[in-house]
């Protein structure tokens, strides 16, 4: 049985299906706000694409949640005479992971098919095989005989993503690109379906952010609209739970042990005690994970916006990041939403983040 609800699931699979990097989060926004319009009668989207879902506006304290929905990419930026496309990154990549994959090019024509091709290592020397795999050595085939000919389906400016492939495991597992952040956009989602019907005191804005894997735009924008006095972003976290997982380095983190929370000079010390305790209060099981310097996600953002706000980071458990296979658990996702949701039910206009 899935821990969330056959409906949420299917939420979660569309979303997924969505093509959508950075700079180009239009397909994954429209089944964002769709799911939003269900629980808010208010429901925008500005001028960098952010989508925001009200509730209670005019309570207190203002409370901002936010999970970015674009995903890392690749963009055209050469098409040889032969009609092979060469590309950039749009965010971060590790080349490796790209070799051979089957990708999607976002044309004005559709979405044109590829693969990423490379040279054989059969017909590699000794020295090319031991050399570390760059982007100038790989291409796109879209199966193109030309130029002229690839020109009538893509274009330099393209943007390209891997072949959604939403895989179901073993013990309420998944695993997808894109789950960096598509999940966090999830949740901030359905975190208003969790509040829809409660009587609470803040006001909310669940934010699906853009933009973050090329430096946190889309948050420093919204942020600014908003204007939160408090604000919680939702982002994936790094496990240890696998062959060469470093708990040294990230700490003892496992899958399926519910939502990671963290601490550290970007969390705000009164609202990292409260999540603490909301978990504590409605049982929902919880990881803690150091966080020494800016934590590089949209709570750094919120943190530094304007005046500043009491910033925190809720983050749900994720193997392999970065990568086609990004894999979670749905009880992790479920259990963070829940989190949240407990937290922000239980904030009241007499609470304090002023540290003392």
């Amino acid at each position: 049985m899935l821990p969330m609800t056959k409906d949420s699931f299917s939420f979660l699979k569309d979303l997924m299906s969505q093509p959508s990097p950075s700079g180009f989060e239009v397909p994954a926004q429209k089944v964002v706000r769709a799911r939003m319009k269900l629980f808010s009668g208010d429901v925008r989207t500005d001028v960098h694409g952010n989508v925001i879902g009200v509730v209670n506006p005019k309570g207190a304290p203002a409370v901002m949640l936010a999970g970015h929905v674009d995903e890392i990419g690749l963009m055209v930026t050469h098409i040889d005479a032969n009609g092979f496309l060469f590309f950039a990154s749009i965010g971060g990549w590790d080349p490796a992971i790209a070799v051979g994959q089957r990708v999607i090019v976002l044309s004005e024509k559709g979405e044109i098919p590829g693969v990423i091709g490379r040279k054989p290592i059969h017909l590699m020397d000794a020295g090319d095989r031991a050399k570390e795999v760059k982007f100038d050595d790989l291409w796109i085939d879209i199966g193109a005989s030309s130029r002229k000919d690839a020109e009538k389906a893509v274009a330099v400016g393209n943007p390209v993503v891997i072949k959604p492939d939403f895989i179901e495991l073993r013990n309420e597992l998944v695993a997808s690109r894109a789950f960096d952040d598509r999940i966090g956009a999830w949740v901030v989602a359905e975190v208003l379906r969790l509040l829809k019907g409660r009587r609470i005191k803040a006001a909310v804005y669940a934010v699906s952010t853009v933009q973050e894997e090329i430096g946190l735009r889309g948050a420093v924008t919204s942020t600014f609209n908003v204007h939160p006095q408090v604000g919680i972003a939702v982002d994936v976290g790094f496990t240890s739970d696998f062959p060469a997982g470093e708990p040294k380095k990230v700490g003892d983190i496992k899958i399926g042990k519910g939502p990671i929370l963290h601490a550290g000079p970007n969390i705000n010390p009164a609202l990292g005690r409260m999540l603490c305790q909301a978990a504590k209060r409605a049982r929902i099981p919880f990881q803690m994970q150091a966080e020494p310097r800016a934590t590089g996600t949209d709570a750094n953002a919120m943190q530094l916006a304007r005046g500043g706000c009491a910033a925190a980071l809720v983050s749900v458990p994720n193997r392999y990041m970065h990568s086609p296979v990004e894999l979670i658990s749905l009880s992790d996702a479920e259990q963070t939403a829940r989190l949240i949701a407990e937290t922000v039910a239980a904030l009241s206009p007499k609470d304090h983040f002023i540290p003392a």
